[in-house]
């Protein structure tokens, strides 16, 4: 039994030592959420499913790249506020922490994938047209990949990780606390697949749940210790538009 515990505290410490760091966990928790919102509102009173999605990408190619890039880069900044969360829960649950955190990673992977077939499917509407599009897609929609297997992941881990907060206090013993557990749960209702335009009344209330959970965590993880010095500040700012710059042109 002593074993079991030493093991759990052990696998507690290595979440903790494994989490990207204070200020990218704290920035992913405050804009994740916030990048998912704004995306979802670019494009919101469009058909949510992929045929109404190629449509309006035809119609207004613009609005639609940004509103995905803006859902893209949220879900990709969900990844460190998972993992912040981890970190807390991790204090005294690691093993809700542990399957929490792995179960909703892996399910960002797999939005970030249909993400990747979405932005090709809006290359195809400019290169073939959005009728011959429409087609492809609809003939290819049920095609085999190797990401289906994390579907239940998507659904299942950010009601994993609110069991785990609960059950850690993560966000606090009061009603604030239970408030923040259901509100994170509510991330499960985020529809997946490809060309999903997620900006339904139901996605827009999972949405909302995650900014209501997450942001008041990043913010507290940004306040708590010393503020970064100048050339890191520096350095960061240069590195976006740098590596984006590498990537068109590297």
């Amino acid at each position: 039994m002593c074993a079991g515990r030493a093991a759990d505290s052990l696998v507690g410490m290595t979440i903790t030592r494994m989490v990207p760091g204070r200020w990218v966990e704290g920035t992913g928790a405050v804009l994740g959420p916030l990048l998912l919102i704004a995306g979802a509102l670019t494009r919101i009173g469009e058909d949510d499913f992929f045929p109404g999605q190629l449509a309006a990408h035809a119609a207004d190619p613009g609005r639609m790249a940004v509103s995905y890039a803006l859902s893209t880069a949220g879900v990709v900044l969900l990844w460190p506020a998972a993992t912040a969360l981890a970190g807390r829960i991790a204090a005294t649950h690691p093993g809700w922490a542990r399957w929490g955190a792995t179960l909703v990673v892996l399910g960002l992977f797999g939005r970030v994938f249909h993400a990747g077939v979405s932005h090709l499917a809006f290359q195809m509407v400019d290169e073939l047209g959005l009728e011959a599009a429409q087609r492809a897609i609809a003939d290819t929609y049920g095609a085999f990949h190797v990401f289906k297997a994390v579907s239940v992941c998507i659904v299942a881990g950010w009601i994993v990780l609110a069991v785990g907060a609960h059950r850690s206090k993560a966000f606090g013993s009061g009603a604030y606390g239970v408030v923040s557990c259901v509100a994170l749960a509510l991330g499960h209702a985020l529809p997946l697949g490809v060309l999903k335009g997620a900006s339904d009344p139901i996605s827009l209330a999972a949405l909302a749940g995650l900014a209501v959970a997450l942001v008041p965590l990043g913010v507290g993880v940004l306040k708590d210790g010393p503020a970064p010095r100048w050339w890191a500040v520096a350095l960061t700012v240069a590195l976006v538009p740098g590596a984006y710059v590498l990537g068109m042109y590297g």
